[in-house]
């Protein structure tokens, strides 16, 4: 795979979609034993082929040209060194990573695990495990893997599985039957009468000798139907033990409560080491010594929007939370320090995502690495690495040594960056809802010029319980939108993250009155700018921004914004009962639809619709099971039933996110077609780079999300 080319113009100025699609996207890093490379993998799209590909990356945490490792392929992904063995001296160590490939003339069905020299080579299969890989992680031997899979727990040894999953595909049926409440997540059904069981991989010299072993043959247990990773489970440092998450309540449902186990290898006994029902385990990770386990610990039956914590368990004295006094919440991975006084992770804090050290002595925290936004990261001896964007820039990798500044260890996008002039971001505080202050992100155009008057786009994030960071959004990318000459404003609206617990739980039970206090408080601020054209003032939201931007059309005075775009955006919360998070409704807007239908319409932009007037344009995509599409089907219908100008577009390939770049760059298209569409002075401010707005239809043939 070629480095990525600049875009075709020789000195464009603005960030184009285009140009947005020829970035490359950069995976976690994972580092050798010894810390002197990084393992990390770069995914590349095709405008012309409409599809994207992935290729492993080895670079020098000393700095100088990064080296490919494997060939551009399907989703070459979550690459791991293998440990370091005791007299493996000069001998290559192996990575370990999943993909989809075509191996001795056959083409994996599902994901799998490949192995590769780090110095090169061919990969290999290191087996051929029918019904797929999700997440895996070496033992501390090299000789052994723990994998997870999806298999049928009334089916034992792996041949009886692959075939049940061949008679599966065989099937002349087409139904999907379950009694399950938890059978579809975000984009798909759950393989149906599946679970996701941990296995151990034993490698041999070749696939046809490698042997596999279900942990959980026989027993209750398994993991995450949402997409279990490799923060489910870990292995203990001597190889003998495994400790994993797990629901311990017969029904599995998307807010169940989740405990922890240890299981010995040898034996397959399992031993549940924490559990409480009024608490949330996850993400548990082993100390050097064993002794110990760090894991996130959330207080879920004191309230829903409890934040995780950073707990740990201990052999001896049972498990306690660390950061029960520190208000910001603690994300999964969690990686111990090489000594086993400290605890490493990201948390948010006013919009940004740091790197933290958590020392456990002194029970503080202090920053590691400072975002933007900390995407990814590994740390070994006296090496870190991390993954890191921000609102100007896609991810980066750096690397510090022995406590060194850190140093930018890769080049991908800088060809394509290279040419092109980004906005300026301004960080501003508000007083909001309350009196309370309230953070502003404002991104100007590249050529902004004060004296000029400008267009105003609110864009309005999703969650609620996110927040608009200092990072590099692909698919609401603020450049780009500023680029076509806006003045991107994003707010970060009570019920966002990053700001304390308060702040988060204070709109619980009554969604859209906080959060529009702090939009219009925004867009009143910005509208006493001198550069600030009242005319034309336009908001637009995904998901939860979408909710917004729908009850704005029934809250707000018509006239005040010009247009909206309402993207996956929530509609009528009765009617939002069939997507995959039905069990939290009630916790969110503090009631069962059945028991108090009034609490929950004075919630619902479907019960104002008869002040909607604003033009709007509806954008969904229907494999969209957390926001389901006939929610911005009722609404588009809606606004055309009450003579209220609108537009749809309806995407049956796209889920809550456009992940496609053909599809994406329409998606850009038609955002910025409607927004000039109803500019009254279009004319005076000329966007300088220009998506087309065209039909599909009348374009020459064409050759292809995380949470909104």
């Amino acid at each position: 795979m070629p480095k990525a080319k600049p875009p075709s113009r020789r000195k464009p100025q603005h960030l184009t979609v285009e140009a947005l699609w020829q970035l490359q996207r950069l995976g976690a890093p994972s580092l050798s034993p010894d810390g002197a490379q990084a393992v990390i993998s770069a995914t590349a799209y095709s405008m012309k082929e409409n599809k994207s590909s992935s290729r492993l990356w080895l670079l020098s945490t000393l700095g100088g040209e990064p080296r490919a490792l494997t060939q551009c392929g399907d989703k070459d992904s979550q690459p791991r060194w293998s440990p370091a063995r005791a007299g493996d001296g000069e001998r290559s160590q192996l990575i370990a990573f999943t993909a989809r490939r075509e191996q001795d003339s056959r083409k994996d069905d599902a994901p799998q695990i490949y192995l590769i020299n780090a110095d090169g080579g061919e990969a290999r299969r290191a087996a051929d495990i029918a019904t797929g890989v999700e997440a895996f992680k070496w033992f501390p031997d090299a000789k052994r893997l723990a994998f997870v899979s999806w298999i049928w727990p009334d089916t034992r040894g792996a041949r009886a599985q692959t075939t049940r999953l061949k008679d599966w595909r065989e099937r002349k049926e087409s139904a999907y039957t379950t009694e399950e409440a938890q059978y579809r997540y975000w984009d798909h059904h759950l393989p149906q009468d599946r679970v996701a069981h941990l296995h151990l991989l034993t490698l041999g010299a070749d696939e046809a000798s490698a042997k596999v072993v279900d942990l959980f043959e026989g027993t209750p247990y398994e993991l995450s139907r949402a997409e279990p990773d490799a923060h489910t489970f870990d292995i203990s440092p001597d190889g003998r033990r495994i400790v994993f998450a797990f629901d311990p309540a017969p029904q599995k449902r998307m807010d169940g409560r989740y405990a922890l186990a240890e299981m010995d290898i040898k034996t397959r006994r399992v031993t549940v080491i924490a559990r409480d029902a009024q608490w949330d385990f996850s993400a548990p990770r082993y100390s050097a010594d064993g002794n110990q386990i760090a894991f996130l610990a959330s207080h879920q039956g004191r309230k829903h929007t409890m934040p995780a914590q950073l707990a740990l368990w201990s052999r001896k004295q049972g498990w306690q939370v660390l950061s029960a006094k520190w208000d910001h919440e603690v994300n999964a991975p969690l990686q111990w320090a090489d000594d086993g006084l400290s605890v490493l992770f990201t948390a948010e804090e006013e919009g940004r995502q740091h790197l933290w050290r958590w020392t456990l002595d002194k029970g503080t925290a202090e920053v590691v690495a400072n975002g933007g936004w900390v995407q990814a990261f590994d740390a070994c001896g006296d090496v870190l690495v991390t993954v890191a964007d921000g609102v100007d820039h896609p991810a980066q990798v750096h690397a510090s040594v022995d406590q060194q500044a850190p140093r930018r260890i890769e080049d991908f996008n800088d060809a394509v960056l290279k040419p092109i002039a980004m906005g300026h971001t301004e960080e501003i505080w508000i007083s909001g809802a309350q009196g309370d202050r309230v953070q502003l992100w404002v991104t100007y155009p590249p050529d902004f010029n004060p004296k000029k008057k400008y267009p105003l786009l609110q864009i309005i994030h999703g969650g609620p319980h996110t927040a608009f960071g200092d990072a590099f959004h692909y698919r609401w990318n603020v450049q780009t939108f500023a680029a076509q000459g806006y003045v991107v404003a994003s707010v970060n609206y009570h019920g966002s993250s990053s700001f304390g617990y308060a702040f988060k739980d204070s709109i619980s039970g009554h969604w859209g009155e906080l959060e529009l206090q702090d939009v219009e408080a925004a867009t009143d601020a910005l509208l006493k700018k001198p550069w600030a054209d009242r005319k034309r003032v336009f908001a637009a939201g995904g998901s939860y921004g979408g909710f917004m931007a729908a009850w704005m059309n029934g809250h707000v005075k018509p006239g005040r914004y010009a247009a909206y775009i309402c993207h996956a955006g929530c509609f009528d919360w009765t009617a939002m009962f069939a997507d995959d998070a039905y069990t939290w409704h009630a916790k969110e807007l503090g009631a069962w639809y059945w028991d108090d239908m009034a609490r929950v319409h004075a919630q619902s932009p479907h019960a104002f619709a008869r002040h909607m007037k604003t033009p709007t344009l509806v954008i969904h995509g229907q494999l969209d099971y957390r926001v389901p599409d006939a929610q911005g089907l009722a609404y588009y219908n809606t606004l055309k039933a009450r003579g209220v100008e609108a537009r749809l577009v309806w995407f049956p390939d796209e889920n809550h996110w456009i992940l496609k770049p053909r599809n994406s760059r329409l998606w850009y298209g038609e955002f910025f077609g409607w927004l000039r569409r109803h500019d009254v002075d279009t004319q005076r401010a000329k966007p300088t780079a220009r998506a087309s707005t065209k039909p599909a239809s009348r374009r020459k043939a064409q050759g292809l999300t995380d949470h909104a």
